[in-house]
């Protein structure tokens, strides 16, 4: 969305990362790599508003490129996106916002095409809180003329650090974190320094991973307060926690027990975190249910964990759940990437040796996950080979 040269610190070093890149190299932006987790960017050079599909049916954040584009450019055409199928997830608030900005938006063979003459402030109501739109709106109205405020915004963590990145660059966003957002519109953005906050999903994943196994944990680089929501419901597992500026301690001795859940959007549970604690639940003393209210097709990995032993049974957009003392190790596969972290999880807390495929779900957005797991005591490893897993056994007797 400039034309300076943008670095961006902090950034994960995870499959969906590296194909986002790939795809904006591939518009012509130079895109170089400082540090593992260090990326500089400059958009001068950008020459071509097309983004393929080739990239862009891997990952899901293909479409802020949308955004991106229209708020510079006045036009892109963006193919719609893939990811996880975890249920539907229409765009339609999208097309909605960028139309009232006075584009033209088409859907024809795949590819999604916006483009207007020069885009204009307007007035926007979400008909649902979406955290996709509110970000592809931000971005589409940085450089439009005059004023753009969003309503029933969402107030996701990573909702204010994009704004703030926005800003740092030269936008005009107030609001971010609340449920209206106001963008003055400017004439340009700069390039800037910015360093992405820690990622609350990844944190919380390592917060369950404790509580399911019994473990003592610090989680170091976070923002606590990002994971109240999380620490809440491990508080009413009997789980204690410490926290302090930039740490969270999980310590999880003894029996952990049930307790409800419903994801919402935030502050509400993250229904990034439902299967996680799900697993969690599965293993306390007592009778859970977890009601899944953002997507309809989240609880494809319950038939996984009823292979190793979890007393589980969905009903609707309800999983119901009676604790059992342990799991038994099974042969798993990943169905998205959220329940393949969370069958990891599982494989941690079960008796024996268990192997889950399909792990390029989990490689999509954990950055080094075995060895991070490994670190914390974990007998893990990631095997490309028959071979390879043979040895994994001898090894572990």
């Amino acid at each position: 969305m400039t034309d300076e040269t943008v670095t961006i610190e902090n950034v994960p070093n995870v499959r969906d990362t590296k194909v986002l890149l790939q795809a904006i190299e591939g518009i012509g932006a130079k895109v170089k790599y400082i540090y593992n987790n260090t990326v500089q960017i400059n958009g001068g050079s950008i020459c071509d508003l097309n983004v393929e599909y080739e990239y862009i049916r891997k990952i899901r954040a293909s479409y802020y490129l949308l955004g991106a584009l229209l708020g510079k450019y006045n036009e892109s055409n963006v193919a719609l996106p893939g990811g996880c199928n975890i249920g539907s997830r229409p765009i339609d608030q999208h097309l909605k916002g960028f139309k009232a900005l006075g584009a033209k938006v088409n859907i024809d063979h795949g590819v999604v095409s916006a483009k207007a003459e020069k885009l204009i402030g307007g007035h926007i109501y979400f008909d649902v809180v979406t955290v996709g739109a509110t970000i592809n709106l931000m971005m589409a109205a940085c450089m439009a003329d005059g004023e753009t405020i969003l309503e029933n915004a969402a107030k996701e963590p990573h909702i204010v650090d994009v704004a703030n990145f926005l800003n740092a660059m030269g936008a005009n966003i107030k609001g971010a974190g609340t449920d209206v957002i106001r963008i003055r519109g400017v004439e340009r953005l700069h390039g800037c320094t910015y360093s992405i906050i820690p990622d609350q999903i990844e944190a919380g994943t390592f917060m369950m991973a404790a509580a399911a196994t019994h473990g003592d944990v610090v989680i170091k680089d976070v923002i606590p307060k990002h994971l109240e929501s999380i620490t809440a419901k491990l508080h009413e597992m009997g789980c204690q926690l410490i926290e302090g500026d930039d740490w969270i301690r999980v310590m999880a001795e003894g029996e952990i027990g049930s307790t409800n859940v419903k994801t919402l959007p935030y502050p509400g549970f993250p229904t990034d975190m439902q299967p996680q604690i799900a697993v969690a639940l599965a293993l306390a003393n007592g009778s859970s249910m977890v009601t899944e209210s953002i997507f309809e097709n989240r609880f494809k990995y319950v038939d996984e964990l009823n292979r190793m032993g979890a007393k589980i049974k969905v009903e609707g957009n309800t999983a119901y759940i009676e604790g059992v003392k342990h799991f038994t190790s099974a042969q798993l596969s990943a169905p998205d990437l959220r329940a393949g972290a969370a069958l990891v999880i599982a494989a941690l807390a079960a008796e024996g040796i268990s192997e889950i495929d399909d792990i390029e779900y989990i490689q999509r957005g954990y950055e080094d996950f075995e060895g991070k797991l490994s670190a914390l005591g974990a007998v893990i490893a990631r095997v490309d080979s028959e071979r390879e897993l043979q040895k994994f056994k001898l090894k572990i007797g």
